[in-house]
């Protein structure tokens, strides 16, 4: 697996235990499949940075497939919620965060490697739309879409780390990849308001149907296509 890493240093050893706890997944280090990503993760504080790139060696190591069966949008909301700081902006919400992290929240810390959606700050306003009752478990799904944001693959533990080998890096130049980040979240930020806010369907199901008809993780309306 060749994996990018966005920076503001050149990390030929990334360590262990090291980074921010409040990141989507907790601690641990976030790549990308796409060099381009990472380009403008480089760059998040407007200034140049590096894009580094490694060879992972995954084939012993346990990974949590957060998109894939059996899981769904919901237990990578649980996630989200353990981990990263968010405002509780009304009692719905709070009831939402409990719901969804006593009843969907997944085994990710028995995992050497993560791989799921990247919750840049719009694609967690998005998230926060749900818990208010705003959008659906549909339009959340499609949301995530909407900017091409793609998957972030997370670096657990020690053995992980271990596997992990240093190949070469990019310069990332502020001029060109900080407006492309920038655009990007317009894009997805406009999208959602034009086609997904506001499209809502009869079927749709939101988190307060969730919480009093008690849904849990094999619901059939949580995985229903993308549309």
């Amino acid at each position: 697996m060749f994996l990018w890493h966005g920076s503001e240093r050149i990390l030929e050893k990334p360590a262990h235990g090291k980074g921010k706890p409040y990141n989507d997944y907790g601690t641990g280090f976030y790549c990308t499949e796409n060099r381009d990503m990472a380009m403008e993760w480089a760059v998040q504080r407007g200034h140049s940075g590096y894009a580094n790139h490694y060879l992972l060696c995954e084939d012993t190591l346990s990974i949590l497939y957060l998109n894939q069966e059996p899981w769904c949008i919901l237990h990578w909301l649980a996630v989200l919620l353990e981990n990263r700081t968010f405002e509780v902006r009304a009692p719905l919400t709070a009831e939402a965060k409990e719901y969804l992290t006593s009843h969907f929240m997944p085994p990710y810390k028995d995992y050497d490697l993560i791989i799921g959606y990247r919750a840049d700050d719009s694609y967690f306003s998005f998230a926060q739309d749900f818990l208010n009752g705003t959008i659906s478990v549909r339009q959340l799904r499609n949301a995530m879409y909407l900017g091409r944001l793609g998957e972030q693959i997370v670096l657990k533990s020690r053995q992980a780390f271990e596997k992990l080998q240093f190949l070469e890096y990019e310069i990332a130049h502020t001029q060109i990849w900080y407006p492309k980040r920038q655009q990007r979240d317009h894009a997805a930020r406009k999208n959602y308001f034009d086609l997904e806010r506001n499209k809502r369907r009869k079927d749709d199901l939101y988190i307060l149907q969730i919480i009093d008809e008690e849904v849990t993780a094999d619901d059939p309306r949580l995985r229903s296509d993308l549309s």
